[in-house]
């Protein structure tokens, strides 16, 4: 959420509103493909599974790849974001500026504790921060609706909606607990549909609130626009708080910018410290969890020092290299395979609409995005930008 009005701003309101239409029906369209393939599984499967029945070991390979690195990809943005609000709340209660390195340490030493005890901690403490979420974006809505301007909402320029594509992937990403829902309500197909299409609705509506403000306050041009946020990989919030200077909206958007990093952040970063410990057989003895500690957070961190543009640079990797790839191409991969070469789909009532033709188009979208992606990292596709 706070990536997303800097990555669409650029295009408007109204064509980042078609593109999250467009996500919610591809991604959504992409969960069910994975009902059905694991519906296909006895129960308990996992992602890593079904792609080693349906595409081989060599499927299972590029699969158990391209999750390590959506992970790390993920964790790295979450820390490159909690930095600026460290930094800039030690700023203003003592008058002095933290070092990037140190604006990352409570996020990793605090949280990162939790982390480290395991699943019942993490659960505990993501219950509260949620709350807190919850609370702090009815907050910011209150307080940001009178600030809206109409005008800033009708600006348009569809040379720039690629700027989204990438980030707005992440937005939709679910599709991992599908297993766990299959197993959660027995099985039952009526259930399964309904929550998947209730479950990715309701963000998509909270995502569409949250660009209407934004877009509807942040300019495009000047020192807190979106073009130089952007530029920078500065968030949302953190536009709105400077471009603002309210400082009781600046304190609700940190409390919001902190609980929206920190409950993603628990959720990744276990489960990649799960991901190692099983996928390198590493025990979860003291020395190992400490090992693991260490492979999960020291990478993230190191490339969070290196780039400066590291939370808007990783959201990208992420959703164009992990999220598409994992969660829109290899769906419709195993679904081919397993429907129309194993034949797994024969013993199955459940089968999604479409046929052959929407498995091709959505293989196509997929690589489309990857190959949109791609091309911004090559530099085949710039940021030019006058008003």
């Amino acid at each position: 959420m706070l990536a997303l009005p800097v990555s669409t701003g650029m295009a408007g309101f109204f064509p980042s509103l078609l593109l999250f239409i467009f996500y919610w029906v591809y991604m959504t369209y992409t969960a069910l493909l994975m009902l059905e393939v694991n519906l296909w599984m006895h129960e308990g499967t996992n992602l890593n599974s079904m792609a080693r029945r349906t595409l081989g070991k060599v499927g299972q390979a590029c699969s158990w790849l391209v999750y390590l690195f959506l992970l790390y990809a993920l964790t790295t943005a979450y820390i490159a974001g909690s930095t600026p609000i460290v930094i800039d709340v030690v700023e203003s209660l003592t008058g002095k500026r933290l070092p990037e390195w140190a604006g990352a340490m409570p996020l990793l030493v605090i949280f990162g504790f939790f982390v480290y005890k395991g699943t019942r901690l993490v659960d505990l403490v993501n219950r509260l921060l949620m709350l807190g979420l919850v609370v702090a974006y009815v907050a910011m809505v209150v307080f940001l609706t009178p600030y809206v301007n109409v005008d800033l909402l009708e600006r348009v320029d569809m040379r720039y909606i690629w700027m989204g594509v990438s980030v707005i992937a992440t937005s939709f990403g679910f599709h991992i607990i599908i297993p766990s829902l299959v197993s959660y309500l027995d099985r039952d197909v009526v259930k399964l549909k309904r929550v998947i299409l209730i479950g990715s609705s309701i963000p998509l509506v909270v995502y569409i609130l949250w660009e209407f403000l934004a877009l509807g306050i942040i300019p495009v041009n000047g020192e807190y626009g979106i073009l130089a946020g952007y530029v920078k990989g500065a968030n949302g919030v953190h536009l709105l708080t400077a471009f603002l200077g309210n400082s009781l909206i600046a304190m609700v958007a940190r409390f919001f910018s902190f609980f929206a990093i920190v409950t993603s952040f628990l959720g990744v970063s276990l489960s990649l410290f799960d991901f190692l410990a099983d996928g390198l057989g590493i025990k979860k003895t003291r020395g190992g969890r400490c090992m693991l500690y260490l492979m999960t957070f020291v990478p993230p961190l190191l490339i969070t020092l290196i780039d400066p543009r590291a939370f808007l640079s990783a959201l990208e990797y992420a959703g164009a290299f992990g999220v598409v790839t994992l969660l829109g191409l290899l769906p419709a991969l195993m679904v081919w395979s397993g429907r129309y070469r194993k034949k797994l789909s024969l013993k199955s009532t459940y089968h999604v609409a479409g046929g052959k033709l929407a498995l091709v188009v959505v293989m196509l979208i997929s690589l489309s995005v990857i190959g949109m992606e791609i091309a911004v990292k090559a530099g085949w596709l710039m940021l030019e930008y006058s008003n």
